[in-house]
C-alpha cells in the first residue's frame, strides 16, 4: 500500500498522479474503517480527501499554513501529517482529536470546531507573515456551509479591502455543475490561472497605463471581462468583493486540481478557489444520504447500519413535544441554525413546514430573527447546541433580553457531549446566560420533566432557556408540577443534602444509596430553577444539615453553586453554611466517553460519596474542637 510509506507530507511531493489517486482510496478506507467503530465525522470528511491530498503535495506545511474552517473535513489531512498509526484512536480519551488541534502537530494551526473563523484567522496569520517579511502561503479551507456565518462575510470584506495575500478554497458540496458550464469553467481557470498568462496580463496592464487612451481601453477591457465572467462564471460576487476567482472545479479531479493550486497559489493577493466536492465520497451509503453520515455513532461497514437505541434521544424527546405543543398552540414556531436533524427539528419540519426555519450556521441571526418573531406576537423557539448558542452572546442580551421577549432558548447538548471534545463540550452557558436580566433559566432532571418545562416554557412571556444534555432520555419517576423559581424534594434525609441541577439528579440518587448502605443519611433536592432560585427552600437548608453540596454539570465559574453562594453571602449565611460546589474545573475538557470523562473529573458517583466522607469527618472534628 501507498499509504504505507506516508509518514510526512513530503512523502507526497514524490508521487505521481496515479499514485496519489490510489493514495485518496487507501485514505478512504482507513477513514470509513476506523469511524465505523469510533464514529465521527464521516461524509465531509470523505468528501474532502482529494483536497487534503493535493494541497499537502503543493504547499510546504507547516511554513504554509492550511486553516480547516469547522475542522471536520481535516481526517485525511491527519492521515497524511504524521497521524496514520495513532488515526485508530481518532476521538477517543487520551487519543487524537476529531478536529485540527496544534497540540498533536504543528500542521495543525488552530484548535478548530467552529464554523465561519478560518477567513479571519487566514488574515491575520497573511499580514503577520507580510510584517514578518516571510513568504509562506495562507490557505483557508472553507465548506460552503460556512459561508452562512456572518464572520466569513467580514472576513471576505477585510481581505478584499486590504487586499491581503490569501487563497481562500470554497469547498461546495451541494451543487452539481453542468456538463458544458463546468468544462468551459475548468478551462477557463486552466488559462487565467497560469503564470504566464498572468506575467503577460500585467506587464501589458502597466505599460499600456502610461497612455491615457490605452487606460480607458484597460478600463473597458476589465468592464468587458468582468460581464463574461459574471455570464459563466459564478465568482462575480467575490470578484467584487476584491478577490480573483477561479473555478468551479472538480474536487475529485486531481489532473485539474493539483495544477491549478499551483498556479493559483503562486498569485499575489487574494484569491478564491471554487472546489466541487461530493459529500461521502467514496462510501455508497454516505454518498447516497449525506445528513446522515454527518456526524455519526458506530455503523456496519457492509450494511451502513448503526445499532438501534431502545429509548429515544433527548432531542427526539424535544422535538416530539414542541411538536405537540404546537398542534394546539398556532404561535410556535422552531428555528435552527443549520442542525435540522441533529436537534430532532427534522420531525418538526416534516409536520409544519411553513413554522420551521434553518437559517444556516448563523446562531447570531437566529436570535436577532427569533426577536422579530416574538415581538410580534409568535412563540419562537430556538434549538441550538449550547457551544454554538454562545456564538449569540450579544443578541441574546441586546435582541431578546433587554427587550423582554418571550424567545425560548432549547439548549440542547448541554454539559459534557463525548468524543467531539473541547470545542464541543456546553460547559458554558449557565454562566453566560444566568448573568443577563429577564432570563429564566433551567434544567429538567428526566425525560418526563423536560416535556414539562417545555411547555411551562412556551406559556411565559419572558425569555427563558432550558439546558439538556446529550444522552438518551430517562425517567427518573417523580412527578411533580413546575413552579416558576421552585425546586423539588425527591428523598429527605438528616445529615447531607444533595442540591443537584439537571443530569447531576441522576448521580446523586446514586450517591443517596450508597450512602445509605454506610448508614449516611442525605436528602436530594432537584433545583429545577438556575435562575431564579428557591431562595425560600435555600434559607431552609442552612439550619438542617451539616453539608449542602451542589452539583452541576457544568464549569464551577459563575455557575449554579456560584448562585448559591453569592445568595447565602447576600443573606448573610455564607459562614453559616458548610457549602460545597461541585463543577467542571477551570480546563478545556479533553474528548472521551461520558462515562469516562465524569470519572476524569471525578463526577461519578464513587468519587462523590468519599468525597462526602471526608467533609463530614472533618466537620464532626471541628464540632469536637468546640
Amino acid at each position: 500500500m501507498i499509504l504505507d510509506k506516508i509518514t510526512s507530507p513530503k512523502n507526497l511531493k514524490k508521487l505521481k498522479i496515479d499514485e496519489l489517486k490510489i493514495l485518496s482510496q487507501e485514505i478512504r478506507d482507513l477513514i470509513v474503517k476506523v469511524i465505523s467503530v469510533n464514529g465521527g465525522h464521516l461524509a465531509s470528511s470523505l468528501g474532502a480527501v482529494e483536497l487534503c491530498v493535493a494541497l499537502q503535495h503543493c504547499l510546504d506545511t507547516p511554513k504554509d499554513s492550511i486553516i480547516f474552517d469547522v475542522g471536520h473535513q481535516a481526517y485525511a489531512h491527519k492521515i497524511i501529517t504524521g497521524r496514520k498509526d495513532s488515526f485508530s484512536t481518532l476521538r477517543q480519551y487520551e487519543g487524537i482529536s476529531g478536529f485540527p488541534n496544534f497540540n498533536e502537530s504543528n500542521h495543525d494551526i488552530y484548535i478548530s470546531g467552529h464554523a465561519s473563523t478560518a477567513i479571519s484567522w487566514a488574515q491575520g496569520i497573511a499580514e503577520a507573515n507580510r510584517l514578518k517579511k516571510k513568504s509562506h502561503k495562507t490557505v483557508a479551507l472553507v465548506g460552503d456551509g460556512s459561508l452562512t456565518g456572518g464572520m466569513c462575510f467580514e472576513g471576505l470584506n477585510a481581505c478584499g479591502h486590504s487586499q491581503t495575500d490569501v487563497l481562500i478554497i470554497v469547498n461546495h458540496n451541494e451543487m452539481s455543475i453542468s456538463p458544458s458550464v463546468g468544462a468551459l469553467s475548468s478551462h477557463l481557470t486552466k488559462i487565467i490561472s497560469a503564470p504566464i498568462y498572468n506575467r503577460l496580463k500585467d506587464e501589458l496592464e502597466k505599460f499600456l497605463d502610461n497612455f491615457s487612451l490605452a487606460k480607458k481601453l484597460v478600463q473597458q477591457a476589465r468592464k468587458f471581462e468582468e460581464s463574461i465572467k459574471g455570464l459563466i462564471v459564478p465568482g462575480i460576487f467575490f470578484e467584487e468583493l476584491g478577490f480573483r476567482y477561479f473555478g468551479p472545479i472538480d474536487g475529485h479531479n486531481l489532473e485539474v486540481l493539483i495544477p491549478t493550486l499551483k498556479n493559483v497559489s503562486s498569485l499575489p493577493g487574494p484569491k478564491i478557489l471554487h472546489v466541487v466536492t461530493k459529500k461521502g465520497k467514496g462510501y455508497s451509503y454516505s454518498e447516497e444520504n449525506p445528513e446522515n453520515f454527518h456526524g455519526v455513532s458506530s455503523f456496519d461497514v457492509a450494511t451502513g447500519q448503526s445499532p438501534k437505541k431502545a429509548t429515544d434521544s433527548y432531542s427526539e424527546i424535544f422535538a416530539k413535544k414542541l411538536i405537540s405543543l404546537a398542534k394546539t398552540n398556532k404561535k410556535i414556531v422552531a428555528i435552527t441554525a443549520a442542525m435540522p436533524k441533529g436537534t430532532g427539528l427534522h420531525l418538526f419540519r416534516k409536520k409544519f413546514p411553513k413554522r420551521f426555519y434553518d437559517v444556516g450556521i448563523a446562531e447570531a441571526h437566529a436570535v436577532g430573527f427569533a426577536s422579530g418573531l416574538a415581538k410580534q406576537g409568535l412563540k419562537p423557539v430556538v434549538a441550538i447546541y449550547s457551544t454554538f448558542l454562545q456564538r449569540a452572546f450579544d443578541q441574546i442580551i441586546h435582541d431578546v433580553c433587554l427587550q423582554n421577549v418571550g424567545v425560548v432558548f432549547a439548549l440542547d447538548r448541554a454539559g459534557l457531549v463525548g468524543e467531539d471534545g473541547p470545542t464541543h463540550h456546553g460547559v458554558f452557558d449557565i454562566g453566560y446566560l444566568r448573568l443577563i436580566p429577564n432570563m429564566i433559566c433551567m434544567a429538567p432532571k428526566d425525560s418526563r420533566e423536560f416535556e414539562d418545562m417545555l411547555e411551562f416554557a412556551t406559556n411565559l412571556d419572558s425569555p427563558v432557556s432550558i439546558r439538556f444534555p446529550r444522552s438518551q432520555a430517562y425517567s427518573l419517576g417523580n412527578v411533580s408540577p413546575i413552579e416558576l423559581g421552585k425546586s423539588e424534594i425527591i428523598s429527605e434525609g438528616s445529615e447531607v443534602c444533595f442540591l443537584a441541577l439537571g443530569s447531576m439528579v441522576k448521580v446523586s440518587r446514586q450517591c443517596l444509596a450508597l450512602l445509605k448502605n454506610q448508614n449516611i443519611e442525605a436528602s436530594l433536592i432537584n433545583a429545577r430553577f438556575i435562575k431564579p432560585l428557591d431562595e425560600d427552600m435555600l434559607r431552609g437548608l442552612v439550619d438542617k444539615f451539616k453539608v449542602i453540596i451542589t452539583l452541576e454539570e457544568g464549569v464551577k465559574a459563575c455557575g449554579f453553586g456560584s448562585a448559591v453562594m453569592e445568595f447565602y453571602q447576600k443573606e448573610g449565611l455564607l459562614n453559616k453554611a458548610n457549602l460545597i460546589t461541585v463543577g467542571l474545573p477551570d480546563m478545556f475538557s479533553p474528548p472521551g466517553k461520558i462515562d469516562l470523562l465524569f470519572n476524569f473529573h471525578k463526577f461519578d458517583a464513587n468519587s462523590l460519596v468519599e468525597r462526602v466522607k471526608e467533609v463530614l469527618t472533618k466537620t464532626l472534628e471541628q464540632y469536637q474542637k468546640l
